[in-house]
Formats: C-alpha cells, sequence, structure tokens
C-alpha cells in the first residue's frame, strides 16, 4: 500500500469568510497557501495543483467546479447545501445519500473527504488550539479511503482541532446541518457521543427509513432494517 505523502500545500476554492478562515488557518502552520475566487482562473489553476484542495463555495455552485483539473487531487469538502442560498436543489434533499456523495459522485476522478463543513466561522477564525490544550474543540472526518481519512485528520489537527474519524462518506450525514454536531461546541468525547447517537435523533430516524428503501445492495445505516 502507498501512503499519502505530507499535505504541505493547500488550495482554498471560495474566497469567502470560509474559504479566508481556512486558508488563515492552513498558513499559520505554515502551509503554502492559494485561495481562488470563482473568477480567478490564475488562482483557480494554482489552488487546483495544491497536495490538498478545500471546497469553500456556496454548495449549490458545485456543478462549476473544474472536475478535470481536480481529477487525482485530495479535495475536501467543506461545503453545505442551504436551500434559502442555492434553491431547491433535488440531489441534496434525497435523504438516502450524503451531500458529499453528490459531490464526490460530480468529481469521480477525485479522492474526496469531507471536513471542516460543520464549525462556525467563529470557531474556525478564533478557536484553533494546541494539542492537548483544555476543551480543544473537535471536527469529524469522513471518507471512503483510510488513508485519505488519516491525511485529512492529520491537517485538522494542525489546523488546530481534534479530528474524529466518521465513517464513509455516506456517514457524512451525521455532521450536516440539522444534526446535533453541526454548529456544535464540542471537545472530541462530546462530538463522538453526538455522532454515536445520531440513529437515534429524528433526522436519523428519517435518514434510517428512507435509506431502508434503497434499491438492493446499497449500504444500510447501522441498527436498520433491509
Amino acid at each position: 500500500m502507498t501512503l499519502r505523502p505530507p499535505i504541505r500545500s493547500i488550495g482554498v476554492l471560495g474566497a469567502g469568510r470560509v474559504g479566508r478562515a481556512l486558508g488563515k488557518l492552513a498558513r499559520d502552520v505554515s502551509l503554502d497557501v492559494t485561495v481562488a475566487s470563482s473568477d480567478d482562473q490564475q488562482g483557480i489553476s494554482a489552488a487546483t495543483s495544491a497536495d490538498a484542495v478545500i471546497l469553500a463555495i456556496p454548495l449549490g455552485k458545485y456543478r462549476t467546479l473544474p472536475t478535470e483539473a481536480l481529477t487525482g487531487s485530495l479535495v475536501i469538502d467543506a461545503m453545505n447545501y442551504w436551500w434559502e442560498l442555492d434553491g431547491r436543489l433535488p440531489e441534496f434533499e434525497d435523504a438516502r445519500t450524503s451531500s458529499s456523495q453528490v459531490v464526490a459522485a460530480f468529481l469521480p476522478g477525485a479522492n474526496v473527504v469531507k471536513a471542516f463543513n460543520h464549525a462556525s466561522v467563529w470557531e474556525l477564525e478564533n478557536l484553533a488550539a494546541p494539542p492537548g490544550a483544555p476543551q480543544r474543540r473537535a471536527l469529524a472526518v469522513a471518507g471512503n479511503d483510510a488513508d485519505d481519512v488519516a491525511a485529512v485528520s492529520k491537517l485538522v489537527d494542525a489546523m488546530g482541532f481534534d479530528p474524529v474519524p466518521a465513517g464513509s462518506l455516506e456517514e457524512g450525514v451525521r455532521f450536516e446541518p440539522n444534526t446535533e454536531a453541526f454548529g456544535a461546541d464540542a471537545n472530541k468525547a462530546d462530538l463522538q457521543k453526538m455522532l454515536d447517537e445520531f440513529w437515534e435523533s429524528q433526522r436519523g430516524r428519517v435518514v434510517a427509513r428512507a435509506r431502508a428503501h434503497k434499491p438492493t445492495g446499497m449500504p444500510q445505516p447501522p441498527g436498520s432494517l433491509a
């Protein structure tokens, strides 16, 4: 098995407040950072050649992502679906799938990991802390490849937060909007508890019920009836 090399450069697609906050966190730990807005073609080219690319654009614009340039890239999905901002998009309102699964399907050549999406901008701007700091905040990381998840977890740790592995991209639904983990002021133990208890929440029951009726052969959530 070939392990993914350490992340030394970060490209951020999205120059809004979230993108700028993530770029600053990366610069603060001496990573080479490029933050590019959607109309900055030169910046986008530089960003997509980085060791890891963070997606921080409005999720409703995901189809504008440069699919060819992201082929082979480690892509970190920090986006969330807000129908008030994005408009109604049926692919993100289907409880049988997570938003990051939709993004990964649109970027079939990329290695997609979900992270950073459930932290508030204020948390990203103000609450990064060194390892071992009391009440250090935690961030969930989900992905389909163990090496990719490990690499992004190291990045999360370096940027000031305790990483909490959360399973596959399908499990990313546990820290999307309308979950207890989303926007929570949580340390590692608290976040793990929120993720573990997701399937007992109202949102979790809705998702489990929808996924129980997936076509044959599709994964089922824990405790669901096939």
